[in-house]
């Protein structure tokens, strides 16, 4: 369910270990059941063919569907009601919830086929499957990032307790198997350990930054209304705090001008703060609405090392530098330790503890080798691993290849109690109750949200950002692989055949999208594998406003987007709750900042 594995697996945060793709191929050939709920017709349900079923929702509307799903099991008497009592708090307050008694609504499969559009058929039937068979439910990130996005996972944990599966092999629940090569088991390594990030008044970065006095922080999807309303009071996860007053942003790593959602009202926000830096290595459209534009030295240009395999732990490898620095760039390191200098006498001596680039690799590099002889891996003293330049295979674990997810938690909740207050799967957080949010109740809850198909006027269409096969969130937007997929030479927007028929829209077409928020440019895909009533731009295109007119001449879809928070008790971006009208473009078209650059790039 909102999950993409066939794409998200190819890349980690460290270098990817893709031996994991394998076990897809596996699970293709073995005949198991594959069901796949997403509005999209992915890549992942492409690459399973015929041998897997596609049920497709309406976006945001996935909490109604496992509620009509867990509805259909207390109705037939299949859910797990031994496992609910032994594991789990809170369930008969859900239930009563579930089976209309808390507001007089009963979440039956009919009831939630007129909200979803799957028929009630087909939600009762995947209720018998789960409950048939061992169940597995998988989940991605993306559909957090919508209103109330918290309501999601925490109903397929539900749902996946009622089932009473968890903690057995191939049953129970997983949110990790989509990214940094999840699934794959951890080795017996020497593991690069993580840099001490203490800060101010002796508070460590590893603490809890809403209740740590130190610094001011907030979630960054608020960064708008924090430079909007200086001194605001607002919520977070059971916490009053104040945004802070800003008037000056380094802003090092992300390009919040493509990731964060309402772009215009970002860049009006982003006029108050006195001066603004970034430290980039490309002329982004964050560095464009920078002050001062510090540029930094690429992976090519300077010494490092990683492993591969964020979970697995693959490899220990040496990534030496490959060039000199280009142009005026420079070190993240040496730009840090000479900015400490400059703010106080021995500054740089007190940021670097008076180490070189090469003497934290080294540190970095003996720490995992201690941690290696822990494991009883061999690793050779650090001057011959930077000499030969080869990588470190890490020991392969047989017993952490049979790893269980909560298989301890199920063999003995008391002796291993989950990080909960009750030590159990909380389907009823008492916790959540006394913080007394509207927007996130204390049960798994289904709320309308405020841009979605139940509100929408004739005409509109729920906009969906997911993630694009062809590139890394935005990096490589500015690549020639941009040629292999740009439609009209702007970003594709996926539009289901019969909503592009009652526009009069056929693919290549120029399509205009918009709302109060803005209006973006894009390439006309008409397709059959997108839900009715919905459209998606994928996330990543860079922004590219036309001076003229405020059109995104790209298709930057976070130009559409609403900058709202997921609930005061996340926080979290909502990037998929939006409601966007499309048209055939037919005025004068605007030249593509981005294409102009590829195109005199590619004549040089």
């Amino acid at each position: 369910m909102g999950y993409e594995p066939l794409n998200t697996l190819k890349i980690a945060w460290s270098s990817t270990d893709c031996s994991g793709l394998e076990f897809f191929h596996q699970l293709k050939k073995s005949g198991k059941t594959v069901i796949a709920i997403d509005p999209m017709r992915s890549e992942t349900i492409d690459f399973f063919e015929d041998k897997i079923q596609w049920v497709a929702p309406r976006p945001m509307t996935d909490v109604a569907m496992l509620m009509g799903i867990a509805h259909t099991l207390v109705k037939n008497g299949k859910h797990d009601k031994a496992f609910l009592d032994k594991y789990t708090t809170g369930y008969d307050q859900f239930e009563a919830y579930l089976l209309g008694k808390e507001d007089g609504v009963e979440k039956t499969s009919e009831w939630a086929a007129d909200i979803t559009g799957v028929p009630a058929k087909q939600i009762e039937l995947l209720a018998e499957i789960f409950s048939s068979n061992r169940t597995m439910l998988m989940a991605g990130w993306g559909i957090q990032r919508q209103q109330f996005g918290e309501q999601r996972h925490w109903m397929i944990a539900t749902l996946a307790a009622m089932l009473g599966q968890i903690g057995l092999p191939g049953g129970g629940f997983g949110f990790s198997y989509h990214y940094s090569n999840g699934g794959n088991p951890t080795r017996d390594a020497g593991v690069l350990p993580a840099i001490s990030a203490s800060i101010g008044g002796g508070s460590s970065a590893g603490n809890d930054w809403a209740v740590s006095g130190a610094v001011n922080s907030f979630p960054v999807a608020r960064i708008v209304e924090a430079l909007e309303n200086p001194g605001q009071k607002y919520q977070h996860n059971g916490h009053e705090k104040t945004f802070p007053e800003i008037k000056m942003i380094w802003w090092a790593g992300g390009a919040n001008f493509t990731h964060h959602q309402d772009t215009n009202r970002l860049i009006k926000a982003w006029q108050k703060p006195e001066l603004i830096v970034i430290s980039e290595i490309y002329w982004t459209a964050a560095a464009k609405h920078a002050d001062i534009v510090l540029p930094i030295t690429t992976s090519f240009e300077r010494n490092d090392m990683t492993m591969t395999g964020d979970y697995s732990n693959q490899h220990l490898v040496p990534m030496k530098q490959v060039v000199e620095p280009q142009g005026e760039a420079r070190n993240d390191f040496d730009v840090f330790a000479d900015m400490a200098e400059m703010i106080k006498a021995g500054g740089r001596d007190v940021y670097t503890e008076g180490k070189s680039e090469m003497d934290w690799l080294k540190g970095f590099y003996e720490s995992a080798q201690k941690g290696g002889r822990t494991a009883r891996v061999r690793m050779p003293n650090f001057g011959k691993f930077w000499d030969d330049n080869e990588l470190i295979e890490m020991k392969f674990n047989k017993k952490a290849a049979a790893f269980v997810r909560h298989a301890d938690f199920r063999a003995d909740p008391v002796m291993n109690p989950l990080g909960t207050p009750s030590g159990k799967i909380e389907i009823y957080s008492k916790t959540i109750e006394g913080y007394g949010y509207d927007d996130c109740p204390a049960h798994p809850t289904w709320m309308e949200p405020t841009e979605f198909f139940g509100s929408a006027k004739e005409g509109e269409l729920q906009l969906m950002t997911a993630h694009a096969a062809h590139r890394l969130h935005s990096q490589f937007n500015y690549a020639k692989l941009r040629e292999e997929y740009a439609i009209a030479d702007r970003e594709p927007i996926s539009i289901n055949t019969e909503d592009a028929k009652a526009r009069g829209i056929q693919s290549g077409d120029l399509v205009r999208a918009f709302n109060d928020r803005g209006q973006v440019l894009v390439g006309a895909l008409v397709t059959d594998g997108i839900k009715q009533g919905s459209v998606c731009i994928h996330e990543g295109g860079w922004p590219d406003l036309d001076p003229e007119t405020g059109m995104c001449r790209n298709g930057g879809a976070n130009v559409l987007t609403s900058d709202i928070p997921t609930s005061r008790l996340a926080n979290g971006c909502a990037a998929n709750s939006a409601l966007v009208r499309i048209e055939k473009y037919t005025g004068k078209v605007p030249g593509s900042w981005l294409s102009h650059r590829l195109r005199m790039r590619s004549q040089k």
